[in-house]
């Protein structure tokens, strides 16, 4: 075995003790509850731009983007604009790379790999802001709710011709609307690629946390994510990726198409 393939076993053996560890998985979800009334999340940005996830998340998509090389990620929940900053970034690096390795000239004002995100509502100042940043030119913007028919049918026209697609759903937390942009995005994603469900950790935190919002345990993205994956045999939970960051929003959220 040579030195690379030797770090990589480590690696995963590293995480495999990891995902046995009651313990360090108590402890994590422990400080995981403790950290999101203290709103954590909203501590961190991506170029310039808020983008309200833990930095392990973050981590964790770069990681996915960079494996999976998709020519387009769709994005529901698009609020700052963070998380669009960070896949753009992340495929305008992956067409530099191939670019060089092939020999080749890129042409930035017509980049072939894209971000489409939708949300029901794009703040003007945040769309202003998105608009202005030098990774804009990657990314197209829905306003509307995502799962409406109308919006649903744009986005699948607007996917049309792409290879690989990746999906990210973070907008209305609800078992109904999850579910819902389950039965409408999963489809679009391409073998071997990700849709990840956001905020699944909802279903794990104490009941009432959040009293302003129309989500809860009992009625959250991990409700839906189990009975999709219950009528659904081509996703299934990549349970090493939440064994490795320990601290995530996504518990059992990161689904993998077979």
């Amino acid at each position: 075995m040579n030195p690379t393939e030797e770090f990589k076993a480590e690696v995963a053996d590293n995480i495999r003790r990891l995902s046995l560890d009651e313990s360090i998985k108590r402890k994590s979800a422990e400080w995981l509850s403790d950290i999101t009334t203290l709103r954590y999340a909203y501590n961190f940005q991506w170029m310039g731009r808020p983008i309200i996830q833990v930095p392990q998340d973050m981590v964790a998509i770069q990681e996915l983007i960079w494996q999976i090389k998709p020519d387009l990620i769709i994005e529901t929940g698009i609020a700052h604009g963070g998380s669009l900053i960070l896949s753009a970034s992340m495929l305008a690096l992956i067409d530099y790379c191939e670019a060089v390795e092939n020999g080749q000239l890129l042409d930035p004002k017509t980049p072939r790999r894209r971000v489409l995100g939708v949300d029901i509502d794009i703040r003007a100042h945040n769309r202003a802001a998105i608009e202005a940043h030098p990774m804009a030119h990657r990314i197209d913007m829905i306003q509307g709710s995502s799962i409406a028919p109308g919006i649903v049918a744009q986005v699948r026209k607007m996917s049309a011709g792409y290879e690989r697609v990746m999906v990210i759903l973070d907008s209305n937390h609800t078992h109904a609307h999850v579910l819902a942009e389950l039965d409408a995005y999963a489809p679009l994603v391409s073998s071997g690629s990700y849709c990840v469900v956001f905020d699944t950790v909802i279903e794990d935190l104490p009941a009432g946390m959040y009293p302003d919002r129309p989500w809860d345990v009992g009625n959250s993205p991990k409700t839906a994510v189990r009975e999709f994956l219950s009528r659904n045999r081509d996703f299934e939970v990549d349970e090493a990726i939440e064994a490795k960051l320990l601290i995530t929003v996504a518990p059992g959220g990161y689904l993998r198409r077979r």
